[in-house]
């Protein structure tokens, strides 16, 4: 009877730490200091399979300031080589780090900037499919500091790379964690090619050159656009001001703007 009843509160334990599993794994998530990331990000460069790449450390740094690091060190590397990829995808895919803790990231720029793979060892994406849906999101709270946390991230990739013919695919990697391979260099021709016609909104000529910019730098800040115009600080934060409001631009994460899915859209029409 003794050997029965521990027995039984054996199994009692092992049921409830069985039912608890899930909340165990979210007091690890939680127990991650999201406000630093402790790990150096890889980014490969090859300008052919037959050499060995060029690598590129992105150093441990304040989660906002690795983030940016890192976009902007993809972006500049990819468009160095040819790429044309815009700096927001490239933003939107590298935020997705974080539901990954950043292990082990290792980016491959390959097809002269126009294909960049992102992987990492974390645990994984395992509804690839809802990933690319807007509103399907597994962030918690500690990671909506630093990203929007509203499942939109992958799904204004895919948007952007539909409209422009391209593709994005999400796999598993060696062992663990995942592998998003986005890519502009495989355009398949269509014999009868469709063209959307986006509607544009009323917009002055200041504001065009505003979204062109956009769509040609990725992040911009106010001094940025001043240093890069003959424009006043006070008529491009007016400007800012309307593009915002008409959801074309958002902020970042920094005090810098990017363009939204809609921004994407009207700047290939203009």
């Amino acid at each position: 009877m003794k050997n029965e009843i521990e027995n039984g509160k054996t199994l009692n334990e092992a049921e409830k730490q069985s039912t608890n599993f899930p909340n165990l794994l979210n007091q690890s998530e939680c127990q991650f200091d999201y406000s630093f990331v402790p790990t150096t990000a890889r980014i490969a460069v090859y300008d052919d399979l037959r050499s060995a790449p060029r690598i590129t450390e992105i150093q441990p740094a304040p989660t906002t300031d690795y983030i940016e690091h890192l976009s902007s060190k993809i972006y500049e590397q990819a468009k160095l080589v040819g790429g044309k990829i815009p700096y927001t995808v490239i933003r939107e895919v590298s935020e997705n780090f974080i539901h990954a803790q950043f292990s082990e990231v290792v980016v491959s720029i390959l097809d002269e900037g126009n294909t960049i793979r992102f992987a990492d060892q974390g645990p994984g994406i395992q509804q690839k499919e809802k990933a690319q849906l807007p509103g399907f999101s597994s962030a918690i709270e500690p990671m909506k500091h630093y990203i929007r946390g509203v499942g939109s991230g992958l799904p204004i990739v895919k948007d952007y790379l539909d409209l422009s013919q391209g593709t994005i695919t999400i796999e598993d990697n060696l062992g663990t964690g995942a592998v998003v391979t986005i890519s502009l260099a495989h355009k398949q021709p269509q014999e009868t090619p469709t063209v959307q016609h986006i509607p544009l909104p009323p917009l002055t000529e200041r504001e065009k050159e505003f979204i062109k910019l956009f769509a040609r730098e990725g992040a911009l800040g106010i001094t940025d656009v001043t240093q890069m115009t003959d424009y006043s600080n006070s008529t491009t934060y007016n400007t800012f001001s309307r593009l915002e409001e008409a959801g074309i631009i958002e902020k970042s994460l920094g005090k810098k703007r990017i363009l939204t899915n809609l921004g994407f859209q009207i700047s290939k029409a203009l």
